[in-house]
């Protein structure tokens, strides 16, 4: 994997192969996740809008001109704990950490994080206990799900008054497709009708399709506005870690550094070949595409519609007894089953999820014969994938995921 030596020509190498392939069809789907049976997911097919209003950025060849498709990218600005202050206004200025039932003594993990807390070294996904280590002074709260799902039902409510079409993404973000001269404009509008509806801040993301328009949002805040095109992309992101793309992960990172790359701009130039020989023939020129700006250009309203459904559950004590895990198991995948039945979709596979002492987390999966609402049969299944861990280490959470096959029921 050779590259010019010279930064110009790699810059500019980078930005013909942007035009290029932004303006070629692609095979390879954007990146798609999971998502599980949480009011997060819930809130997706709730106020995802029943228009099925479609709107598409427009390319050229020179970039995007005034007047053709934008996609903005809305981000409410530490949402829960924003919501938790707007609620205790005394905590205003306060670090302030949200999770579980805000006790930092039992085991649960940060939901969300206020800036001031997030100074020192607390963020999402974090024991509430380590939290409690580097922050002694935090305000720990419970977490309220009806209540964010409330404020956050209002806030699409106002998106939606704007001319755009609003895809909505969970709680805190949403897509806006509109078609404008001025779409910094239209960020400000959003930006004011949010606080002046709701008290909240939102930061906007400008760009000529998602992936731009998302990552734009993370130089935006906090409460700020900011664009990525095509025009910008190579100055702004080409010297950054390839961790720094909507869509790479950490272990993704590890195995792109096996192979020499570690900034946007190596993964830009990576021979296509190479990476389909390590990540397969779909993932592999889909991270190069990533790495070039490429994304979806498409923003519906079209009601959004659940992958999977699963239930989780942490321990206060460490589970070291087999049978113990797989009675826990079962129970989760009897559950997981009530919301299969509720949603009228058959399962297709079952994942189970294992979080080892101290924090390590792994998940197996399991395909099922044929598409299936039974009970017995989903309960084997999520036993059966239990098998394929190992069974000597302590347990501290377990979960259970039902995956529907595609398509709307």
């Amino acid at each position: 994997m050779t590259a010019p030596s010279d930064p110009l020509a790699v810059s500019s190498a980078i930005a013909v192969a942007c035009d290029r392939e932004l303006n070629e069809p692609s095979d390879v789907p954007p990146t798609s996740t999971h998502t599980s049976v949480t009011l997060r997911a819930r809130v997706r097919r709730r106020w995802a809008g029943s228009s099925g209003r479609t709107i598409t950025a427009s390319h050229g060849d020179t970039g995007v001109v005034p007047g053709s498709d934008w996609v903005l990218h809305v981000d409410l600005d530490q949402f829960i704990a924003a919501v938790e202050v707007a609620r205790r206004p005394e905590l205003r200025g306060r670090p302030v950490v949200v999770g579980g039932a805000g006790d930092p003594t039992l085991r649960a993990v940060v939901a969300t994080a206020s800036y001031e807390a997030r100074e020192f070294g607390v963020h999402s996904g974090m024991p509430l206990r380590l939290a409690k280590k580097r922050c002694p002074d935090a305000v720990f709260l419970p977490s309220d799900p009806p209540a964010y799902e409330e404020v956050s039902a209002h806030v699409m409510d106002v998106l939606r008054e704007l001319p755009a079409v609003v895809e909505v993404l969970g709680w805190d973000e949403a897509f806006l497709g509109a078609r404008t001269d001025d779409p910094e404009a239209l960020a400000d509008a959003a930006r004011r009708a949010v606080k002046a509806a709701t008290g909240l801040e939102c930061s906007v993301g400008i760009g000529d399709n998602k992936l731009r328009a998302k990552l734009a949002t993370g130089f935006a805040k906090p409460a700020g506005v900011y664009r990525l095109t095509r025009d910008n992309w190579v100055e702004v992101m080409a010297g950054r870690p390839v961790t720094a793309l909507w869509g790479i992960g950490s272990r993704t990172a590890a195995k792109l550094a096996e192979l020499g790359i570690g900034t946007v701009a190596g993964l830009a130039r990576a021979e296509p070949a190479a990476l389909a020989a390590r990540f397969g023939p779909a993932t592999g020129p889909h991270l190069r595409r990533l790495a070039l700006g490429a994304g979806d250009t498409d923003v519906t309203a079209t009601p959004w519609v659940a992958k999977s459904r699963s239930r989780e559950t942490t321990f206060q004590r460490d589970l070291t007894d087999p049978e113990e895990i797989r009675q826990e198991v079962r129970l989760l995948a009897r559950r997981v089953v009530e919301d299969v039945r509720a949603e009228g979709r058959p399962a297709t596979r079952v994942v189970v999820k294992v979080r080892f002492v101290p924090f390590s987390t792994r998940t197996r999966g399991v395909s099922l014969a044929e598409p299936t609402m039974e009970v017995d049969r989903i309960e084997d299944a999520a036993v059966a994938a239990l098998a394929r861990f190992d069974g000597t280490r302590a347990v501290r959470l377990l979960g259970v995921r039902a995956e529907f096959a595609g398509g709307p029921p």
